[in-house]
């Protein structure tokens, strides 16, 4: 393993700036002509992937511009995809691309059975690489000391899997974060920051699913480190460090002091760092990552949707003067935006990377609805993202809403605004993003702070009407007089911030929301319950809407109505 000068000697950190430099450049250019870009996308895909089964079904060989494609294709989710995946995962070649999946990514979600979603060679090489890299820029741009040391960057999200699950065919069936791309694709230089430190493949054995202990040995290892930046790209991985190390702390003091890593003997007792840290806890009462690490520059993460609520906060915990920096807009079958300045949510359009169209977020996708192109978007406008690529997913609706920031040069800016399901107990119709950024506007309005916040529809118990309960862990107490004034705030933001909510207040449809105080550390204990019950920490993701009975009464502690 690459480490401490080696890796500046080797001259890996210069080639891999110069590689990351070039992709933004390249990204950045092709902006210019985000139309003539999109065509080329498209008559690649089309190409490329015309005698497939999917291809021959749909016409791909007649279809000639983005109209025919739009008339030749409806809109689909993965459960339309899903049956020619199912056969190319057992194996079968040229359903939907003309490539072989070389590797199958999970999806990201925590709930349902995890999709596969096929990646191939040719979707890594035109489609995945060149927004992978360049999302890297304004990270490696703005704080150069992330890549002089491997372990300056604690990585999060790295868990290599010795021996991976595999589809029916054979391929692996992992997170993408799993994946060695030098080996699998050729590419030695995406290694990500801070997966060649020490504790990116832990010295000990344990087991695949305990991530909980896979956590616990990479910070105990971290304490010893100089660390820059966390990277989490889920920032609830990130959120939950603080917690962690104080949960932590006694047993990380004593394994520094006796040179134990999980209780076996490894490398040198540390004393003198043992002591140090011990003298930072009760120096301050409680220990930081700040104190820990006094020199982090930066975290790399999603910035947006429930995040931006308690981000600011959270990066007090890590110092003063530490940025956020936000991961690109992207899912498991595809990128949709990545930064490529310093910008705090929103990324460029990936123009060279898939066929793009939106539609009204507003609106309830079906196979014919109509799409709009990435010319037609407006600012401050929020759309569904639909996407087709050269990997075999066309007009595909990944789920997700985006939020137009703005439009640099006619090219819309864009950062995640949340989810595509809606909460709709009497026809409210209340998209994820409305609530946020109804919380910000009452949160503003009372100074007030918080760690994070869900919320479920429940009877309320004096009315026909069902409520809207909002479980918040206040950063600091609230007084029960502020946390009136917030709700009855946070009434108001919703209803201006939504019509169907607004009128399903006034017809009395819906009761008067409800405040639910937890204490701080209340959504730490469920996202750790959630880990250990063996889902991996990026895939457990800060959850607005929880609905579903048993979730809600592990996060609050009481049973439901």
């Amino acid at each position: 393993m690459t480490t401490g000068t080696g890796w500046a000697a080797s001259g890996h950190a210069d080639r891999y700036r110069e590689r990351v430099f070039a992709e933004r450049e390249r990204l950045a250019g092709a902006l210019a002509d985000l139309r003539g870009h999109q065509q080329r996308v498209l008559s690649d895909l089309l190409d490329f992937n015309a005698g497939t089964e999917f291809g021959e079904r749909h016409g791909f060989a007649r279809i000639r511009d983005v109209d025919d494609f739009r008339k030749a294709v409806p809109v689909q989710d993965y459960a339309a995809h899903a049956p020619l995946i199912e056969r190319m995962a057992a194996g079968e070649p040229n359903l939907l691309s003309a490539d072989q999946p070389v590797v199958y990514f999970t999806s990201s979600g925590s709930t349902g059975a995890h999709k596969k979603i096929p990646v191939t060679p040719r979707f890594m090489r035109t489609t995945f690489f060149p927004f992978y890299y360049a999302a890297w820029a304004p990270l490696v741009e703005n704080f150069p000391e992330v890549t002089h040391r491997p372990d300056a960057v604690l990585n999060l999200k790295h868990d290599p899997l010795a021996a991976p699950p595999t589809t029916a065919g054979g391929r692996p069936h992992v997170g993408a974060s799993q994946v060695d791309f030098g080996e699998k694709f050729g590419e030695p230089l995406s290694a990500e920051l801070g997966t060649a430190a020490p504790w990116a493949t832990l010295p000990v054995d344990v087991a695949p699913d305990d991530h909980l202990e896979k956590m616990y040995l990479r910070l105990r290892l971290a304490v010893q480190s100089d660390l820059r930046c966390l990277v989490g790209i889920n920032p609830a991985m990130i959120a939950a460090v603080p917690y962690q190390l104080a949960l932590w702390w006694d047993r990380i003091l004593k394994e520094v002091r006796d040179g134990t890593l999980g209780g076996v003997p490894y490398g040198s007792p540390d004393p003198r760092r043992a002591a140090e840290l011990e003298g930072l806890a009760a120096h301050f009462g409680t220990v930081s990552p700040g104190h820990v690490w006094p020199r982090i520059q930066a975290l790399f993460g999603w910035t947006t949707g429930v995040a931006s609520l308690y981000l600011p906060s959270l990066r007090e915990r890590f110092g003063i003067g530490v940025s956020a920096l936000p991961a690109p807009v992207a899912a498991s079958e595809g990128p949709v935006g990545v930064p490529l300045d310093r910008h705090g949510s929103a990324g460029s359009l990936v123009a060279t990377a898939s066929v793009y169209e939106f539609a009204d977020a507003s609106t309830d996708l079906t196979p014919e609805t109509d799409t709009l192109l990435p010319h037609e978007l407006e600012a401050g406008s929020e759309y569904h993202v639909i996407f087709s690529h050269v990997g075999g997913l066309y007009r595909y609706a990944v789920g997700d809403v985006v939020r137009v920031v703005d439009l640099a040069g006619g090219v819309p800016r864009v950062e995640y605004a949340g989810r595509a399901n809606r909460s709709d107990a009497a026809g409210e119709r209340l998209r994820e993003s409305q609530v946020v950024r109804a919380l910000h506007s009452a949160l503003a309005a009372t100074g007030l702070h918080l760690v994070n916040v869900a919320c479920r529809v429940e009877p309320a118990p004096d009315t026909q009407a069902p409520r809207y309960v909002f479980a918040v862990a206040p950063r600091t107490p609230w007084q029960d007089a502020e946390g009136a004034r917030f709700t009855s705030l946070l009434d108001r933001a919703l209803q201006q911030e939504s019509a169907d909510y607004r009128r399903a207040r006034t017809g009395r449809r819906l009761s008067a929301p409800v405040l639910r105080l937890l204490d701080p550390d209340a959504f730490h204990r469920d996202w750790h319950a959630a880990v250990g019950t063996g889902i991996r920490p990026t895939q457990v993701k800060d959850r607005l809407f929880r609905q579903d009975d048993a979730l809600w009464q592990r996060l609050t502690g009481t049973p439901t109505t």
